[in-house]
């Protein structure tokens, strides 16, 4: 009799123990409930993740909650379609004005993405001479480049640049390769060219578009050394051309960003219909 007894104790001691987990799980299921309504997304998602770790048992709560974080995922992703729709417009706005001191380089039947050059800066203005040169194509990913023209080849493989209070940056270094570094005589003359894109150039690009105003040197390093003073022009083409990438570059991931939104929105759409 003294079993039978401690055997219902120990099944009321469990029956209450699994009640209290459903209890506690419903409890922050409906705060998340609460933070949702409130447009608290990220703290909604943080409770439904905590039934998860908390009451991996309780399935009829869970079952609920992921019905609750796509309905949560449905509205972030609509905050983000909406903030896209009225962003887009605004900077395709400032990008009209930003594009009008540049020439779009682009063959429509080779070339699916163009890039933008400072009117100044493009090559047939430019020839026979040593400078820093840029531009940025359409996705607003922009490149940096290094030309040394001469009577003897240098062979360098990278840039510094400097101002007179001891600041500088630097490139990477871009081995020989016939391509983004490549060189080649004319007429007893050589040309050298070394470009730098992406990340490779930008604390460079950053550098003098920060000292625009500055004198700044520019050291064609990793051969023989030479150095010369950026020009006025030059240093206005790369200051142009870097506020042109960031705005170029905002509209693209905000496009990008638009469409996973709706691609995730069809995904969620599908699933709330079925449940």
């Amino acid at each position: 009799m003294k079993q039978i007894t401690l055997c219902i104790v120990f099944l009321a001691a469990l029956l209450n123990g699994c009640s209290s987990d459903e209890k506690a799980a419903r409890t922050r299921l409906e705060k998340a409930r609460q933070m949702y309504e409130q447009n608290e997304f990220f703290t909604a998602k943080s409770e439904i993740d905590s039934i998860r770790t908390l009451y991996p048992k309780e399935y009829k709560v869970l079952k609920e909650g992921l019905e609750l974080m796509r309905q949560v995922e449905w509205k972030e992703n609509e905050r983000t379609i909406a903030f896209c729709d009225s962003m887009i417009p605004v900077k395709e706005e400032e990008l009209q004005e930003l594009v009008k001191g540049f020439t779009l380089e682009k063959d429509s039947v080779y070339q699916p993405v163009g890039n933008y050059i400072w009117k100044q800066q493009t090559i047939e203005r430019n020839v026979q001479r040593c400078y820093i040169r840029c531009g940025v194509n359409e996705r607003g990913e922009m490149y940096l480049a290094s030309v040394y023209y001469g009577a003897r080849p240098i062979n360098h493989t990278s840039l510094r640049v400097s101002t007179p209070d001891g600041l500088s940056a630097e490139t990477a270094s871009i081995a020989y390769d016939g391509g983004v570094n490549y060189r080649f005589e004319d007429l007893g003359s050589t040309t050298e060219v070394v470009t730098y894109k992406g990340d490779n150039g930008m604390d460079v690009v950053k550098f003098i578009y920060a000292n625009e105003k500055e004198r700044i040197k520019a050291e064609f390093t990793g051969g023989k050394p030479y150095t010369i003073y950026i020009a006025e022009g030059d240093k206005k083409a790369i200051a142009a051309t870097y506020d042109l990438a960031v705005v170029l570059s905002d509209i693209e991931n905000m496009v990008t960003e638009r469409e996973k939104a709706l691609k995730r929105q069809a995904y969620l759409q599908s699933k709330l219909e079925l449940e």
